[in-house]
């Protein structure tokens, strides 16, 4: 299946008693970019995430943000750094004999200064947190897999479309194409019936065929024309596959785009002119939307 590069992905859940919020957000870029902003302590975490995230995404700029709160049942202990509390207290005690000003530390003042106090919370069980973490991962990334899977299903539809346009305007190139070799035989005859006209010669018609021959030689396209056909015909089955496949057709588009282009230098008629640039036109917008397919 065909996936958009674009995408985003939310859980925000409780497991264990503990809050996790995982969030994953997508743009596009050539090969597979990976960042995490995580709760601070949870570092441990950011390696298995980007496995985990990278064994369903290929390409793209991931940003991933994970919130872990505290579980409830945790056990934690605050201790007071006595001997800082005292400094601050007789620190406190000379600034008010000095300046003659009234001491009026509190509890509450005191506990506002730096490392007072210490926190201790028990170990984590990192296994457990890891399964924890993971789950709700995975949550947020069904849902972002979703999104750039429903964006990719409207990308193909509307590749599809336009390489249909582009075949029929093909279709119509190599109808058109022989007759305007026999235009140009009929203008040939023309000229030179005119420049000849009040000279007893006749017409050279063997000249003139080979004349003709070379311009067919030049301006034939049926090459082209075919070898733009097969790479519709792989651009199809490319976007069949269920596996990343934005690069090959990135591929594909640049030699339907070279094929094109030769086409438009050998026409030598203003319609079919018309035609080529309209074929270029919708090959640009099937690379607009390929730059976004994984």
């Amino acid at each position: 299946m065909v996936k958009s590069m674009t995408g985003f992905g939310r859980c925000e859940t409780e497991i264990n008693g503990r809050a996790i919020t995982v969030e994953l957000k997508s743009v596009n870029h050539r090969y597979f970019e990976f960042s995490c902003r995580i709760t601070r302590g949870y570092g441990f975490l950011e390696d298995k995430l980007k496995a985990f995230v990278n064994a369903r995404v290929a390409r793209g700029k991931i940003d991933m943000f994970v919130s872990i709160g505290a579980a409830d049942d945790t056990p934690c202990e605050v201790t007071v750094n006595h001997s800082l509390v005292s400094g601050y207290l007789n620190a406190m005690k000379e600034i008010g004999d000095t300046y003659g000003i009234e001491n009026d530390a509190t509890v509450v003042a005191l506990s506002r200064f730096p490392d007072v106090f210490t926190v201790n919370k028990a170990a984590v069980d990192e296994e457990q947190l890891t399964a924890d973490v993971l789950t709700a991962a995975g949550e947020a990334l069904d849902s972002f897999v979703r999104m750039r899977e429903a964006e990719g299903e409207r990308m193909k539809e509307d590749i599809l479309g336009r390489a249909q346009t582009i075949l029929s305007i093909v279709s119509e190139i190599e109808a058109r194409s022989p007759q305007t070799v026999e235009e140009y035989e009929n203008r040939l005859l023309d000229r030179i019936r005119q420049t000849l006209e009040n000279l007893s010669v006749e017409v050279d018609e063997q000249r003139v065929l080979t004349e003709v021959a070379v311009f067919a030689d030049k301006v034939a396209v049926a090459e082209e024309t075919v070898r733009l056909r097969s790479h519709f015909d792989q651009l199809s089955v490319f976007l069949s596959l269920d596996q990343p496949v934005g690069r090959k057709i990135d591929f594909i588009v640049q030699e339907m785009n070279r094929e094109a282009n030769t086409i438009g230098s050998k026409v030598q008629d203003a319609v079919l002119a018309h035609k080529v640039v309209d074929i270029k036109s919708e090959i640009e917008k099937i690379r607009e939307q390929v730059q976004n397919i994984e």
